[in-house]
């Protein structure tokens, strides 16, 4: 199924910026965050953690670069479930991905006011919402401008922390031991934290319609900016963990910042703040893209209200979509708790991979094709169910409610 004519959106990205759209996802909020949650689970098996999230996210990748090549349309794992398993696995995509990155973004959107300005960090949240929801609503243009300059800035301060703490006299290489004191279990809690930073390739996928020639630049976008991301991750938790150890890492809230103490530098502190901030600001710009395309697509097909579906007539994006994902973030930004937002968050977007690799299970017969979308499920589905009992427990109980919702629908549907 396309979009209807008249209704599509425009066709303006590049390789580049795609790949910075990408990276704007990842190199964001996620390696400030989740690295602490993922050192209490696994301790210096952090880097397993990492190594096993890493795995299951190229598989991932290239599960959505092969779809994304075939489905050049907005909405990304929700079309191409739709086209390759059936409507329920595309809808039951589409509503991972959805609830799992509202969540994100209220997550992203409580970072950037921690930040900038603790004592009023839900305030913070909601305006910066609300400034994101007005810039993505002016064009793509605009947005991949902006995502340039925050993705800059940030692998800026990384750079500075991996630098500062890998030279200092703090450093030490013992404190990167392989041992895992949680076991097995520990490492896959770990790696299904730490997925949470790895997932913004989605988002070029879901922008499938916005840019040029798509076969060709979604294949080279998604391993691109995932590549880098992994370099940029390992690097800085190699650094970290150096200086902090895997107890100091998992006890800190702010853990480069203390890092970057710890090391000797302590007027850093300040930049790594910004840059948390800035990294944050990335994030929650690439989601509120990614999220409202999905929600585009699945109104077009009336799982959502079709009035969501409209498309500007002048900047030619999802204007009505955009501002209900933007109203709805900015609810949430008052409520929820950063951390829980994470493991609730990492377990609906393994959902909606799962049904990637499924669905790319179907592209082609034959055992070599199918090995990466083999491990790439297999994968998303044992990193969801290793995540803490809370969140799986959450996660399992929204997405039962959206196939509740799915079911009663087609019910008064076959009784017209």
């Amino acid at each position: 199924m396309t979009a209807r004519s008249g209704s599509e959106l425009r066709r303006t990205l590049g390789v580049g910026d795609a790949v910075v759209i990408g990276l704007g996802s990842m190199v964001g909020a996620g390696i400030f965050a989740a690295l602490a949650p993922a050192a209490q689970a696994a301790g210096p098996g952090l880097l397993l953690g990492l190594a096993a999230a890493a795995v299951v996210a190229y598989c991932n990748a290239m599960s959505s670069a092969r779809l994304a090549t075939l489905y050049p349309e907005s909405g990304g794992t929700y079309v191409y479930g739709r086209e390759r398993l059936g409507e329920f696995w595309g809808y039951l995509a589409g509503w991972a991905f959805v609830v799992g990155k509202t969540a994100s973004c209220a997550a992203m959107a409580l970072t950037v006011g921690t930040y900038l300005w603790p004592g009023q960090a839900h305030a913070v949240a909601v305006a910066a919402v609300v400034a994101l929801t007005a810039v993505n609503y002016g064009g793509m243009r605009k947005s991949a401008w902006l995502t340039r300059v925050i993705v800059a800035v940030v692998l800026a301060v990384l750079a500075s922390v991996v630098v500062v703490c890998l030279t200092s006299g703090q450093a030490d290489a013992a404190r990167l031991s392989f041992a895992a004191p949680g076991g097995t279990g520990g490492v896959l809690q770990a790696a299904g934290l730490l997925f949470f930073a790895f997932a913004g390739y989605a988002r070029i996928a879901t922008l499938g319609e916005e840019v040029r020639d798509p076969a060709r630049t979604v294949r080279r976008a998604i391993p691109l900016a995932l590549g880098i991301a992994l370099v940029v991750y390992v690097a800085v938790a190699v650094a970290v963990l150096s200086v902090l150890g895997a107890q100091g890492l998992g006890d800190s809230g702010a853990p480069l910042a203390d890092a970057v103490r710890s090391a000797g530098v302590p007027e850093l502190t300040p930049a790594v703040r910004v840059g948390a901030a800035a990294a944050a600001l990335g994030s929650l710009l690439a989601l509120i893209l990614g999220v409202s395309r999905t929600v585009l697509a699945m109104a077009r097909d009336r799982h959502l209200p079709g009035s969501l579906s409209a498309v500007h007539p002048r900047f030619r994006v999802p204007h009505r979509a955009e501002v209900a994902v933007g109203a709805v973030v900015a609810v949430l930004a008052a409520t929820v708790d950063v951390r829980g937002a994470i493991g609730f968050s990492s377990f609906g977007v393994l959902v909606y991979y799962a049904v990637a690799n499924a669905s790319a299970w179907t592209l082609r017969p034959g055992p070599v094709a199918r090995v990466l979308p083999a491990v790439g499920l297999a994968g998303c589905l044992v990193l969801a169910f290793s995540l803490p009992g809370t969140s799986v427990v959450l996660g399992a109980g929204v997405l039962a409610a959206g196939t509740a919702a799915y079911g009663v629908r087609r019910w008064r549907t076959a009784g017209r």
